[in-house]
């Protein structure tokens, strides 16, 4: 796949940006694919925030958030929706901190 498809209207993260912007990687369960994303803080604000890691499901139907943490360990994980208290949250949360230390 060429950088001009990867940069397509059909590879957008959930919250509507280039999927190849932050991509740490993916793991699959399933029919599910998980993306990880780092969202680097924005640099116009004092003090600068922590880093926003954004975890998205794609089961066919496009890109739909699933988590949202940041590297403040203060910080409270966000679950989207159905995902709250999901029985795969654990297994989820651990692929993303494996690809956080070793991304792909």
């Amino acid at each position: 796949m060429t950088a001009a498809a990867d940069e397509g209207p059909y590879n957008l993260r959930s919250d509507g940006e280039p999927g190849i912007h932050g991509h740490l990687g993916s793991f699959r369960r399933g029919p599910a694919v998980f993306s990880l994303y780092e969202i680097p803080p924005d640099r116009g604000q004092y003090p600068n925030g922590p880093t926003v890691y954004l975890i998205d499901v794609e089961d066919g139907v496009g890109a739909r958030e699933c988590c949202r943490f940041s590297g403040d360990p203060e910080d409270v994980l966000v679950w989207n929706g159905a995902w709250n208290n999901d029985e795969w949250c654990i297994w989820i949360l651990r692929r993303a901190f494996a690809l956080i230390a070793a991304p792909n």
